[in-house]
């Protein structure tokens, strides 16, 4: 399975945007964002979660635990 680093890429790729754009939309330096992208450090449990809303995906398609991109959603 594609590795979270990989799939962040993707996704990024899909929405056409640049490591730059992406960088502000998550409220860090572009290195700090790229570390995620080049496989050198995971974002917190926050941002984790940020990115899965952002992309619309589950936190399980982001690490590589799941194929499937749809996000489960219960109704309270």
């Amino acid at each position: 399975m594609p590795k979270f680093s990989e799939r962040l890429k993707a996704l990024r790729k899909e929405r056409g945007l640049k490591q730059r754009e992406m960088a502000e939309i998550c409220g860090l330096k572009m290195r700090g964002y790229q570390q995620y992208e080049y496989d050198e450090t995971y974002p917190t449990v926050p941002g984790l979660v940020f990115l899965a809303d952002y992309f619309d995906v589950s936190t399980d398609y982001l690490l590589g635990r799941t194929d499937c991109r749809e996000v489960k959603r219960t109704n309270p």
